[in-house]
């Protein structure tokens, strides 16, 4: 493709699930134009782990991930108002490949290279969309501006992977339904535990507080405390000391003594507005939505990047025989059509299991924390491992059979 070329697909958004579709429809031979708001992939991304969905999405479409910097949980442990009620260690949990945390930025990079290879690819970065451009009430392009100035770029479909803020969803005028979200989460890093002898995630719950500690593929400590939705401004007020001796309170020693010893490394934490919603038609004439763009996931369960990478998957399926073979638009918005039919199953079911544990967890009527301490109790318990298994499973493994089949 020459610079600025205009293509038979445009993509906007290089995160995981629109440098996915991209990679696919240009090593096929659709001429892919992907357009990238940021300069670079260099920035800080809280959602990096991978469940084995997403990284059998990752094989099928042949980026090799393995030598990218990562880290593979070898133990999962629960913890009840500081007690350990349950541990997993996943080597002997009959999974057949646990979930990582894989570096987003090495791995985006790596699939625009991959594409980069194939001759039907273009990326522009440092590419921002104001607007959608409309002929005869069809999508046929966007507006963009560019660091030499604004252009428009015409495509037979412009295909929205531009996260949980899409300016294609917004343009576009499609309809969204809000699933609720009672929460939001602070991220920060501290260094990793000494004192932790194998690589493990740890989950906290009591007293209305979630906390989860995980390995980020940096070698660092990422925390995500989960707490009620609008009481953030308070923490900060409080300082950074003292809401780290609040997260302390509700964790175990080992793990307190970390975090307020690690205080001076917390820098900058981050609030992530949690929000979960689902566009209701990810398409319309000459327009589709994947990824967060269509529908926004709970960080609960980790699963924004796997549902992302299989939307590129269905996507590609659905897509790429009307590309290649027939040039009539209608046609193509047929194929796009398909896409939402496909994939709402699991997103709704996905969806819905991770609104479960922060409405139990973060409860506050007189009836959540015996409900929580009879919910642990079980957890515990050989029945609780075996009545959780279908939910462990769905987040491991997805709710439908997905696979690239063109």
């Amino acid at each position: 493709m020459s610079p600025l070329s205009d293509p038979q697909v445009l993509i906007v958004g290089a995160g995981p699930g629109g440098a996915a579709l991209a990679l696919i429809l240009a090593s096929r031979g659709v001429s892919t134009l992907l357009v990238e708001r940021q300069s670079d992939f260099e920035r800080e991304f809280r959602g990096e782990a991978l469940m084995p969905s997403g990284l059998a999405a990752l094989d099928a479409i042949g980026v090799e991930w393995v030598s990218l910097p990562h880290r593979r949980p070898e133990q999962l442990r629960l913890y009840r108002s500081g007690t350990l009620v349950r541990q997993l260690d996943i080597a002997t949990e009959h999974i057949e490949e646990g979930p990582v945390t894989l570096s987003q930025p090495h791995l985006l990079e790596r699939m625009v290279e991959v594409a980069a290879s194939t001759g039907s690819f273009e990326l522009l970065r440092g590419t921002s969309v104001r607007n959608l451009v409309t002929r005869h009430g069809r999508i046929s392009g966007v507006r963009v501006r560019t660091p030499e100035g604004e252009r428009e770029i015409h495509a037979q479909l412009t295909v929205g992977a531009d996260g949980r803020a899409s300016i294609v969803r917004r343009r576009g005028q499609f309809r969204w339904r809000s699933r609720g979200a009672p929460m939001d989460v602070v991220w920060f890093k501290l260094p990793w535990p000494r004192r932790w002898s194998t690589i493990q995630v740890r989950g906290y719950v009591g007293g209305g507080h979630l906390l989860i500690a995980l390995p980020a593929p940096d070698g660092l400590l990422q925390v995500a405390w989960i707490i009620l939705k609008g009481t953030y401004g308070t923490l900060r007020d409080r300082g950074v000391e003292e809401w780290a001796q609040s997260m302390g309170d509700h964790v175990d020693a080992d793990l307190a003594e970390h975090i307020l010893e690690g205080v001076p490394h917390i820098s900058r934490p981050f609030l992530l507005d949690a929000v979960t919603d689902r566009v209701i038609g990810w398409a319309r004439p000459g327009a589709l939505l994947i990824g967060d763009a269509a529908h926004t996931m709970s960080p609960v369960g980790g699963q924004g990047i796997n549902m992302a990478l299989r939307d590129a998957l269905v996507a590609a399926n659905s897509l790429l025989p009307t590309l290649l073979h027939s040039a009539n638009s209608s046609d193509l918005d047929v194929a796009a059509g398909r896409v939402e039919a496909t994939r709402a199953p699991e997103i709704d079911r996905i969806q819905r299991l991770a609104a479960i544990p922060p409405r139990v967890v973060m409860g506050r009527a007189f009836y959540h924390e015996p409900l929580r301490r009879l919910l642990m109790s079980v957890a515990a318990s050989s029945l609780g491992a075996r009545m959780a298994r279908p939910t462990i499973d769905a987040f491991l493994y997805g709710v439908t059979h997905v696979e690239l089949a063109v």
